[in-house]
Parts: C-alpha cells; sequence; structure tokens
C-alpha cells in the first residue's frame, strides 16, 4: 500500500462523505458574502478600493484551516467503523498513511479555493497575477495547508473525541485568524498587539498572497522568508503527525 493507494482511499471517503465539503467551505463563503458586504462600507475613503478583494487571501487561509481541521474529524469516523486500525495494521509505512491523508487535506483546500476565488468574482475581485505570481500563490496555500493538516492530524490523535477536537481547533484557529492582517491592514494596528500580529506566521502568508493575487508583485526578501518558515513549520507538523501515529496502537 502506497502514499496514493492511502490518498485515493481517502478521497473516495472524502466524496462518499461530501457534507464535509460543503461544511468546511460554508463559514469563509459566508464571511466572503456578508461581512464584505457590511465591512466594505466602513472601508470607503481609505486606500483600500476592494475590500472583498482585500479579505479574500485572509479568507483563503481560514478555508486551509477548515479544510484541514476535517482531516481530523476523518480520524474519528474511520475509528468508529474500524477503518483507523485496519489501515494500522497493513503493511504499509507509517509515514505513508500520514503523507497520504494530509495530501487529501491539501486536494480539498484547493478545491474549497477554487470555488472561493470563483465566487469572489461575482463581486468584482480583479486578479493580477501572472503564471509566476499564480504559481507562487499556488505553493504558499500548499504550504500552509500542508502545515495545518499535519498539526490536525497530530491533534487528533490526542483528545478523546470530535468534540474536544474541534473546540481546541476553534480555540487554536479563531485567534490566529483575528490576530493577523485578514481583516485589517497592519498600519492601523498599534502597541502591544501589532507585534502580536507580526508574530503570527499567517500575518506574513495573507500579505504575501495579498501581493501575488491582487498587485502581482513579488517581494523576494518576503516570500523567501515565508517559505523557509512553513517549509520548517511543515516538516516538524509532519514529523509530529508521525510521531503520534507511531503511538497508536490497534485495538
Amino acid at each position: 500500500m502506497s502514499v496514493f493507494t492511502i490518498l485515493q482511499r481517502n478521497v473516495k471517503w472524502r466524496f462518499h462523505n461530501s457534507f464535509t465539503i460543503v461544511v468546511t467551505i460554508l463559514q469563509p463563503i459566508l464571511w466572503l458574502v456578508l461581512y464584505s458586504a457590511v465591512a466594505s462600507q466602513t472601508m470607503q475613503g481609505t486606500e483600500i478600493s476592494n475590500y472583498t478583494g482585500f479579505i479574500l487571501p485572509g479568507l483563503i487561509v481560514l478555508v486551509s484551516f477548515s479544510a484541514c481541521s476535517s482531516g481530523g474529524i476523518m480520524n474519528y469516523m474511520m475509528k468508529a467503523d474500524g477503518s483507523f486500525y485496519r489501515i494500522l495494521i497493513a503493511p504499509v509505512r507509517r509515514s505513508s498513511i500520514v503523507l497520504g491523508q494530509l495530501l487529501e487535506a491539501v486536494l480539498c483546500t484547493f478545491i474549497e479555493v477554487f470555488i472561493m476565488g470563483a465566487i469572489s468574482l461575482l463581486f468584482s475581485v480583479e486578479f493580477s497575477a501572472g503564471i509566476w505570481t499564480f504559481l507562487l500563490a499556488i505553493l504558499l496555500v500548499f504550504l500552509a495547508a500542508f502545515f495545518i493538516s499535519g498539526m490536525a492530524y497530530g491533534i487528533s490523535l490526542i483528545l478523546p473525541n470530535e468534540v474536544v477536537y474541534e473546540t481546541v481547533m476553534n480555540a487554536i484557529v479563531l485567534p490566529l485568524f483575528f490576530l493577523s492582517t485578514a481583516l485589517f491592514p497592519a498600519k492601523g494596528i498599534d502597541g502591544i498587539l501589532r507585534v502580536i500580529v507580526n508574530l503570527n506566521p499567517f500575518t506574513h502568508i495573507i500579505n504575501a498572497l495579498r501581493s501575488l493575487l491582487l498587485d502581482g508583485t513579488i517581494v523576494a526578501s518576503e516570500m523567501l522568508f515565508v517559505i523557509i518558515l512553513f517549509v520548517a513549520m511543515g516538516s516538524i507538523s509532519f514529523g509530529w503527525a508521525i510521531h503520534r501515529l507511531n503511538r497508536e496502537t490497534a485495538l
């Protein structure tokens, strides 16, 4: 059993439980449609000409959180029907099991990002990305989703049930989302809050996506920093997920 086999199996599970795709994309779409419509009125007269476009990169990251967090829910459902343990005793490396599930979560993220991008066009969002900036944006979304999916996978192997899991994930996701530049520009933030926002790694990836998708610009130093940061974070979360799976025993 290879990584591709695990990936294919998880994709089949996802589409047999397609409600998970609908549920995970519902919240970001509501933010895109409702919040941007209301908040954009308060942004009139500022340098932000299209507020929907401004918050889109932040919502892409929120989609990544939602889609990848659902991978943890998959673990609980697979444990309930016994398929988790059947894979556990199969002659396959634990790293392949983890990688297959993480890549499925990343694939789900891209499907939902595509849907959100298509909906954003209805709100006059204009993308300025060329081929290279678009490819860099894809890379950044991949790195963010890979890190988040590894973190979510490891957390799901620690907590006893999906109720506790959802509570913990919300306690992680919401502060990271609100304490970033997802909804407001950093220049309007001062004091200790500005320090916290700048220490948030998702602030930097949101800013990079905003530059790539909306401005079509590449700041080499900023891009290199974000890529190195999330490659390191993704490697750590992947290693931690494998470590947690190695501690699981077949019942």
